[in-house]
C-alpha cells in the first residue's frame, strides 16, 4: 500500500485541497489519501478554527464521491497538541512496516519545517511530498537545514515550471519529492471572509460543504450562530 497522509486544519476543506490530493495521488501512484484534520495545531491560533467536529464532518462530505479518499480523526481525538511525528507513528503502527507512507505538505508550511517537533526524525520516518504554493518559491530551499545539497537550478526549474517534479533521496531509503502543481485560486481565508460577509462560495468548495456551513452558520458572527472568529 502506498498511502498519502494529508494533514491540515481544513477550515474549511475546499476545491484546491481536493485537487492537490487527486493530482498527488495520480502522479505518485498512491492507493489512498487520508485527510487528517488537526485538533490543536501548534503553528496556528486555535481561535480561528471551526470546532473540530464540524471540520471532520466537512471533510467527510467533501470527499464522499472519491473512494480513494478517507478521513481520520487521529489528531482531533488527542487531548493535547498534535504533532506530525506522533501522527506518522500512529499510521505506521496501523498500516505496518510494509506500507509506504507519503506525508503531503504545502511549500509554505514546509519552510517552517526546522521548527517542527522532532523534525529530523520525522523527515526520515516516511517519504515527504512538498507541493507548490502560490507566493512561495522552491528556490528558497537552497541550503535549507536538514536537507542534502540541492542544485539551485533544479529548484529554479520547478518555479519556472520547466520541470514539475524533483526527487531527492534521503538516508534510510526515504525520499523527499517536490511537486510543482498548477495554481489553484481557492483559499480557506477567502472562503471564511465570504461567509462572514454573508456571501456564498459555491465556486470554491464542494456543494455539500457549502450547504453544511450555511446550515450551521459557521464563520458567521452572532450569538445564535455556531460561529468562529477570523
Amino acid at each position: 500500500m502506498r498511502i498519502g497522509l494529508f494533514g491540515g486544519t481544513f477550515n474549511p476543506i475546499h476545491n484546491c485541497h481536493l485537487v492537490i490530493a487527486a493530482q498527488t495521488r495520480d502522479r505518485l501512484g498512491l492507493d489512498r489519501i487520508v485527510f487528517i484534520p488537526s485538533g490543536d495545531p501548534p503553528h496556528k491560533a486555535s481561535d480561528t478554527l471551526a470546532p473540530a467536529r464540524h471540520r471532520i464532518e466537512m471533510v467527510r462530505r467533501g470527499i464522499a464521491d472519491d473512494p480513494s479518499f478517507s478521513v481520520s480523526d487521529v489528531e482531533v481525538r488527542r487531548a493535547t497538541k498534535s504533532y506530525s511525528f506522533e501522527t506518522v507513528q500512529t499510521f505506521r503502527t496501523e498500516y505496518g512496516a510494509e506500507a509506504e507512507l507519503f506525508f503531503i505538505v504545502g511549500l509554505d508550511a514546509f519552510l517552517e519545517f526546522p521548527t517542527w517537533k522532532q523534525a529530523s526524525e520525522l523527515l526520515h520516518s516516511c517519504h515527504f511530498v512538498v507541493v507548490s504554493r502560490e507566493g512561495h518559491s522552491f528556490a528558497s530551499l537552497a541550503g535549507f537545514p536538514l536537507l542534502p545539497t540541492i542544485a539551485p537550478n533544479s529548484l529554479g526549474a520547478l518555479d519556472s515550471r520547466d520541470r514539475d517534479r524533483l526527487d531527492i533521496p534521503l538516508r534510510g531509503g526515504r525520499m523527499i519529492i517536490f511537486l510543482g502543481l498548477p495554481p489553484c485560486p481557492a483559499s480557506a481565508s477567502e472562503i471564511r471572509s465570504r461567509f462572514k460577509s454573508g456571501l456564498g462560495a459555491a465556486a470554491l468548495l464542494p456543494a455539500p460543504v457549502e450547504s453544511y456551513i450555511m446550515q450551521l452558520g459557521l464563520y458567521q458572527e452572532g450569538p445564535d450562530r455556531t460561529s468562529v472568529k477570523g
